[in-house]
Parts: C-alpha cells; sequence; structure tokens
C-alpha cells in the first residue's frame, strides 16, 4: 500500500495540496479526479519526487517513504507517464525508453547497442507501437511520442505506476491497448494511480476514485458505488448542467474557405470541402486519419503537392501561418499547446498578444505597446476565466485547462474570421470543456466566424457541428449534412458515422 498523509504544497500565491491524504492499494487502478488546478498533477510530483511537499507524509506498507528527485523515484519502483511529454527529440526511440538502464557489453563501459535495441522493441511491441526502435523520437508523432513514454515507463518495471492523462493524446485503438497492459499490471499487484479528465475512462478500467477540488480532497468511492453525475458534483461543488445547443443560422450561400483536391504523398488524398460563414463544420476521425494534414496544408505550415485552395473565392497560397493570419485572416488552435501553441517560458500577457504584436507596435520604432498588451491580456484573463496570479505568471506555471484557453486567446484577440480548432478539449475538465463548446458555438452563431472542428471526440462533434466530414485513412469518406439537434440527434448521427466505418 502507498499512503499519503496530510500532504499540503503550496506555490506563490496559491496552495496546491491542502492536508491531502489517501490510500493506494496494490493491484488496484486509483483514478484522481478533479477540475484544471485541482491539485492532481501537484500530488502526482509529490509521489514522484519532483515537487517536495510542504508539509505531510508518505508510506509505503507503513515504512515511511522519503523521495527527494525522480531519479531516486526510479530506485523505489516508482515511474511515471507525465502529461508533459518528457523526450529528447534528437535521440532515437531506444535512447528515450532506455536511458536510466543502458546496457554495456560485459564490463566495460562500451554501450551494447544490439541488446539496447532488442529490448525496447520488446516494449515497443507491449504498447502496440510499429516503429523501429533506432528513429529519431522527434519525428514522431504527439501520439506516437505518448506511446513511447509509456513503454518507457513499463521497461522500468516499477511497482507504483503513475499516470497522467495517458490518453490525451492517443487513438481509441491505442487506449484500448493501453488499458489491456494496465489490467495486466494490476493482476501483477502494481499500483496504478491514474489521472484523467475523461470520466468515461473511469468507470471502464478504475477500480476506485478520489476527488479534489481546490487543492482538498472531496472524498474516495468504490467505482461501483458511484454514477457520473456523484462524480461531477464532487468535482465541481454543484450540479452539471448539459446545455443544449440549438441549430444555429448558416449562410448556405457564402463560402468562406473552400477546398479542392488538396493531395499531399501520405498526408491527403484529394481531399475537397466547402465552409460557410457562421458554420462550425465538424473533421471527424481517429488520430492520424488525415484531420490535421489537411489543417496544416490549408494555413501554409505544410506544402501541399496539388489541389487549390480559396478564400472569398479568390485562390490562396499561405506559405505560412502568419501569411493565413495577416493575409487571409485565418487562426489554427493546434492540438499540440505544450510545443506548438505556447511559449511556456513566457508569460500570459506575451501569449495572448504574440499574434498581434505587428498591429499594436509603433509604425516607426516598431515598438509594441505595453498599455495595450496588459488591456489585451486582462480582456482575455476575464473573458475565458483563466485562473491565474496575475497576467505576468508564465504559461507552464497553469493547468492544463487553463493553458487551453491561453492557446485559443491569441486567435481571439486576432480577430480571425475562420478559426480551425485542433481537438480543442483534450486534457481538460467538465468544466472547461463545457466552456469551450459554448465559445465555439458563440463565435460561429453569435460573432459569425467560420469554425472548423476537429474532434474525435463523438459527443462534442455531434454537439456543435452543422456538417461533418468523416476522415479515414487520409482520405474524406463520406459527408453528414445538417446535424439535427433535437434530442434523438445524438443516436441519429453517431450510427450514420460508425456505418463509415463498417
Amino acid at each position: 500500500m502507498l499512503k499519503v498523509e496530510n500532504i499540503s504544497k503550496s506555490f506563490p500565491g496559491i496552495k496546491a495540496l491542502d492536508s491531502v491524504s489517501v490510500e493506494f492499494l496494490e493491484g488496484e487502478i486509483h483514478a484522481l479526479l478533479g477540475e484544471n488546478g485541482a491539485g492532481k498533477s501537484t500530488l502526482i510530483k509529490v509521489i514522484c519526487g519532483v515537487h517536495p511537499q510542504d508539509t505531510g507524509k508518505m508510506y509505503i506498507d507503513d515504512k515511511k517513504l522519503v523521495v527527494e528527485s525522480y531519479i531516486e523515484a526510479l530506485a523505489k519502483d516508482i515511474s511515471v507517464v507525465n502529461q508533459e511529454l518528457q523526450v529528447f527529440p534528437r535521440y532515437s526511440v531506444a535512447e528515450n525508453i532506455m536511458l536510466d538502464k543502458m546496457k554495456t557489453i560485459g564490463k566495460t563501459a562500451i554501450l551494447d547497442w544490439k541488446a539496447i535495441n532488442k529490448t525496447s522493441k520488446r516494449y515497443l511491441d507491449m504498447v502496440g507501437l510499429d516503429i523501429p526502435p533506432t528513429k529519431a523520437i522527434g519525428e514522431l508523432s504527439v501520439a506516437q511520442k505518448q506511446m513511447v513514454e509509456i513503454a518507457k515507463a513499463l521497461a522500468s518495471n516499477s511497482k507504483i505506476l503513475l499516470l497522467d492523462e495517458p490518453t490525451s493524446a492517443i487513438s481509441e485503438s491505442e487506449i484500448k491497448t493501453l488499458f489491456e497492459i494496465l489490467s495486466g499490471l494490476k493482476e501483477k499487484g502494481i499500483i496504478i494511480i491514474f489521472v484523467t479528465h475523461k470520466l468515461e475512462e473511469v468507470f471502464r478500467v478504475c477500480d476506485k476514485v478520489t476527488v479534489l477540488r481546490d487543492g482538498k480532497k472531496i472524498g474516495t468511492k468504490k467505482i461501483e458505488e458511484v454514477e457520473r453525475a456523484d462524480l461531477v458534483k464532487m468535482m465541481i461543488g454543484r450540479e452539471e448542467k448539459i446545455e443544449a445547443f440549438r441549430a444555429g443560422a448558416v449562410e448556405e450561400d457564402n463560402i468562406v474557405l473552400e477546398a479542392e483536391g488538396i493531395y499531399k504523398e501520405h498526408k491527403a488524398e484529394d481531399m475537397s470541402f466547402k465552409l460557410r460563414k457562421g458554420e462550425v463544420l465538424g473533421f471527424y476521425g481517429l488520430m492520424g486519419a488525415g484531420r490535421t494534414e489537411l489543417a496544416r496544408l490549408l494555413i501554409g505550415e505544410d506544402r501541399k503537392q496539388s489541389g487549390k485552395v480559396y478564400v472569398g473565392g479568390k485562390e490562396i497560397n499561405p506559405r505560412s501561418i502568419s501569411d493565413s493570419l495577416y493575409k487571409y485572416r485565418i487562426g489554427y488552435v493546434t492540438e499540440n499547446r505544450k510545443e506548438e501553441g505556447l511559449l511556456l517560458n513566457s508569460n500570459i500577457k506575451t501569449n495572448v498578444n504574440i499574434t498581434i504584436w505587428p498591429m499594436i507596435a509603433s509604425k516607426v520604432l516598431k515598438l509594441i505597446n505595453g498599455k495595450k498588451e496588459e488591456e489585451n491580456a486582462r480582456r482575455m484573463v476575464d473573458e475565458l476565466d483563466i485562473r491565474a496570479t496575475s497576467i505576468n505568471q508564465l504559461a507552464q506555471k497553469l493547468s492544463g485547462g487553463n493553458q487551453q484557453k491561453l492557446s485559443i486567446s491569441k486567435w481571439l484577440v486576432a480577430d480571425c474570421d475562420i478559426i480551425i480548432f485542433d481537438e480543442p478539449t483534450i486534457g481538460v475538465d467538465v468544466g472547461a470543456k463545457e466552456y469551450i463548446h459554448k465559445l465555439i458555438y458563440n463565435l460561429a452563431h453569435e460573432q459569425g466566424k467560420s469554425i472548423i472542428l476537429i474532434s474525435s471526440d463523438m459527443p462534442e462533434i455531434i454537439k456543435l457541428a452543422n456538417r461533418i466530414y468523416i476522415f479515414r485513412e487520409k482520405k474524406i469518406i463520406g459527408e453528414i449534412g445538417e446535424v439535427s439537434k433535437d434530442a434523438d440527434s445524438y443516436d441519429i448521427v453517431s450510427n450514420q458515422i460508425a456505418s463509415y466505418y463498417v
């Protein structure tokens, strides 16, 4: 048994954990739930030695546990899969997996690369990742990097496994593989602590759940003792309000963005679509189906080999994201906020304003107007309810949900006409998710913006989209026109979507 007793941890202006006590038993998958900023990740980091607790103690089987670094945690059979990917991009997959356990030839200091690659391949096979162990990890997708992180944790053969949002960037098939692995580890008596925002995963794989709110423990329940509504109420302190969105008005004949025959080898196969003014257009499919690849071709982040893109009826050829923004008023909220969406080592003010610096700089000296920067940052913090100590707080110090709101804010400040939201609610809590849904709806149907919503969350895309394009194997394989918003719409549309995968 792992026991944390009266653990408290404070950061400047924030009490992240307030006298939290929990018992984690061997052979159980124990979920940690709570809204962004509730203290889940902080507790994980205390257990694995990244953050020292201010007060409180930890025990393993009644023996006091002191962990002062992650290296020390590994030595004590504790490993973690972090929400933030912890990889070395220039190193190989094998080096990333085996970094703390590199094999040498005999008693020499010469690395045994054959053994290193062979061992790492065994763990890659365990997570169902068919890639060469010698490949540079920087060349992998976000989902593949996440699976490598899981393989690395498994390679440690730990007795305590901490999983912080491990499914936030992987596909349903990869999630299924992960849950099969966890079931096997549970049978071996491993203690598994599982942090997630996806309530359906808690009921699918966990034995117990502990809910944190504002740094305090609200309660621990066996999974068979609670319903979804109970957990939501524990998390947010009130009953969940599920708002039904009516079908918004769309200007049918006003095509703001059109793509014809977009092609790039291994990325897009002859893709065509039309986006109307005031519309939420859904791109549905599993990760790797071609949705993000198409988006990046549209905005010039990647170069298409053939095909045409039109904005307002005129052909465009953006060469970069800045081209798309400043010439055509197109914004792109990336699915990878950590590596692409934010400057993590910069503050909120900088991240909010980075897209409009040319617009708020003096014409002669090119000096940025600091007053406007502050006004924009404070407005976005207020409008998006970004929980922060001040606009000078570093982005990396925000919780996942608040980071996502910050990633969105820079495109709202830029007042884009077309915004592509790529998996906008990955890794955010139920409250932040509902907020982002309402934001997307209002942008389209109250402000007249045109939205492309890329999502593998079927309820999300059915709830928000006016029309849905179905993606598979780098192709658009179908379209669902005029998604109904009545009480029976979910079952009807989900069956329509499912029919494309039979």
